[in-house]
């Protein structure tokens, strides 16, 4: 008779730890170095394995991790069925959390594959995304990071500035112009009226931000000639029309989310941004609001990183500013459960416009990107 070898594996930088069972036997456990010996052995040993017991399914499975897919693509180009599972998506008991180890993390993880192997239960796996589409993400996560490291040197000059308690001059405007630039170089010079290691910090700093601005001058001519290749160059040109979208938030959009075909509707990508909204009741209680937020709404919760999300806040915040705003945000319809409920909705945005604003703006931006995926055929996955 024919039997599945199910892993489960607790993957960490050096180690790999296994939990090995054939259909409903006891799991063996086996430990594994993380070098390209190791998990070529470890390749062999399940396929001897499964050879004796009549060439069964190899099936493994182990959690996300900033190890990456690599393991992932190793195990597939070995033939074997690989499930890459979400962390977040794993229920755990306070008493695992507290008694947590290895061991006891890969037989939770072999026993979500055998209920799902072998009782049909939902795994909680993650989508992979293919090598070009992990390959654009690189790129435009390095921008995504280096505007932020640059969001942080400012922060710091204006910490550094207030410190010494100066004030930029009133003829300087808003902004960072370029008179304000020549007042900060002024500071900094060995003339400015800064102690000498305010002078020092602070010119470091003008030298980190000079650095930061023409690496993402840089970055930013990369990322649109990543967006121009045959890949996103269709889908890039149509969510550029879009209000409020330039070419960052579409290659953000287009390289965290991949495929859009994997999600069934858009409220499923809501979800995925952190921008459906959840419930939490419990007999004759109905769940409630979050603060702020009327109570038929529920709280925001996300499933993947916050990184799609950011870069509509700017977009979203300008839109907020105009007078055609609450017409604009009127089509969300499909982030509340009836009509009535929605005009509540936009009913409180008018009388409270700091509270559910962003969150209805930020939700009917991503409606609208999600539109073109959804209902057009687009770019692989791979």
């Amino acid at each position: 008779m024919t039997h599945s070898i199910m892993v489960g594996c607790d993957l960490h930088d050096k180690t790999m730890l296994l939990k090995i069972a054939e259909g409903r036997e006891k799991a063996e456990t086996r430990s594994i170095k993380n070098t390209v010996a190791g998990r070529v052995e470890m390749i062999r040993m399940l396929r001897e394995r499964a050879r004796m017991v009549g060439g069964g399914e190899v099936m493994f499975a182990y959690e996300a991790s900033g190890q990456g897919f690599g393991l992932y693509d190793e195990l597939t180009e070995a033939g074997f069925t690989c499930y890459v599972l979400a962390p977040t998506k794993i229920a755990r008991s306070m008493q695992h959390r507290r008694r947590k180890t290895d061991e006891q993390d890969a037989l939770q993880i072999l026993e979500l594959l055998k209920a799902h192997v072998l009782a049909g239960n939902p795994l909680p796996k993650n989508w992979i995304p293919g090598p070009q589409t992990r390959d654009g993400r690189q790129l435009v996560r390095m921008r995504l990071d280096v505007g932020e490291k640059l969001t942080v040197v400012k922060a710091q000059v204006q910490g550094l500035l207030k410190g010494n308690k100066q004030r930029r001059p009133g003829d300087s405007g808003k902004g960072w112009n370029a008179t304000f630039r020549r007042w900060l170089a002024e500071l900094a010079s060995p003339a400015g009226t800064l102690g000498p290691s305010s002078r020092s910090a602070l010119a470091s700093l003008l030298r980190q931000l000079s650095w930061l601005e023409e690496e993402i001058d840089l970055l930013d001519r990369q990322v649109l000639h990543l967006a121009l290749t045959d890949r996103y160059r269709d889908v890039f040109y149509e969510l550029l029309g879009l209000k409020g979208v330039g070419r960052l938030t579409a290659m953000v959009f287009l390289t965290e989310l991949g495929d859009l075909s994997r999600f069934s509707n858009r409220r499923q990508i809501g979800a995925y941004l952190g921008l459906a909204p959840s419930s939490n009741e419990s007999g004759d209680r109905d769940g409630e609001g979050g603060r702020g937020l009327p109570k038929t709404i529920g709280h925001s919760r996300r499933i993947s990183s916050d990184r799609p999300r950011r870069p509509m806040n700017d977009p979203t915040t300008i839109t907020r500013r105009t007078r055609a705003f609450v017409a604009w945000v009127t089509p969300v319809t499909e982030f509340a459960p009836s009509s009535a409920s929605r005009q509540n909705d936009l009913s409180a945005c008018r009388r409270r416009p700091n509270s559910r604003m962003p969150v209805i703006a930020i939700t009917r931006l991503s409606c609208q990107i999600a539109r073109f995926p959804l209902d057009t055929p687009l770019h692989s996955s791979h």
